[in-house]
């Protein structure tokens, strides 16, 4: 049933790969800023086609399907094509950044399998306020290192690299890796927390 609510989720999955294309040249910052616009309108559109199913009395068994897919496919697309594109690098310790994105990929791949085993038999797990934290650290983290590459351009290559930028001049690039290590270390603790309960159906 295409709902309102149901037709902004389905543009959230079609808008990534558009996203996807003024990410992909890292040196290119009017395209990180059109990305950074897009991410932000993508980011409004997840909370009102929730809202809006609720307060329509329109929550269907498409939208419950497809919202869970829209976030999981934006979040994994934006990690893998920043990673790609150097965007995980920063101060300190170089590329070691990209173990918070792969942390936070390996929990959004065995939270899917979880729910739809515990959903095959008719277990529910709900979503905690710490998830909803995690949550929010993450769009803030993806949303900030966008921004970087629209306000700073492209994270250096190497920690020797003597053009560098200081950490006070890249202070949004800091702010995203920041947060992205803050959103995997709850990502770890809610991913433990679906484990346990879905651990005791599996006995």
């Amino acid at each position: 049933m295409l709902t309102l609510p149901n037709i902004l989720t389905l543009s959230r999955i079609f808008a990534v790969p558009l996203l996807g294309f003024f990410l992909w040249w890292p040196d290119w910052q009017l395209g990180y800023l059109i990305g950074f616009l897009l991410y932000a309108l993508i980011a409004v559109t997840d909370f009102f086609d929730g809202y809006l199913a609720r307060a329509q009395g329109t929550v269907s068994k498409l939208g419950i399907f497809l919202d869970p897919i829209a976030d999981k496919i934006m979040v994994a697309s934006v990690i893998l094509i920043l990673t790609a594109q150097g965007y995980l690098r920063g101060p300190y310790v170089g590329d070691m950044h990209v173990i918070a994105g792969t942390v936070i990929l390996i929990r959004e791949i065995a939270v899917s399998g979880l729910r739809e085993f515990l959903g095959g038999i008719q277990v529910s797990v709900p979503v905690s306020k710490l998830a909803k934290w995690k949550t929010t650290f993450q769009l803030v983290s993806l949303g900030a290192l966008i921004l970087g590459g629209a306000v700073h351009g492209q994270p250096c290559q190497s920690l020797s690299d003597t053009a560098c930028l200081t950490v006070a001049e890249s202070w949004v690039h800091v702010i995203g890796l920041a947060t992205l290590w803050a959103a995997a270390v709850l990502t770890c603790v809610t991913g433990w927390d679906y484990l346990r309960v879905g651990l005791k159906h599996m006995e």
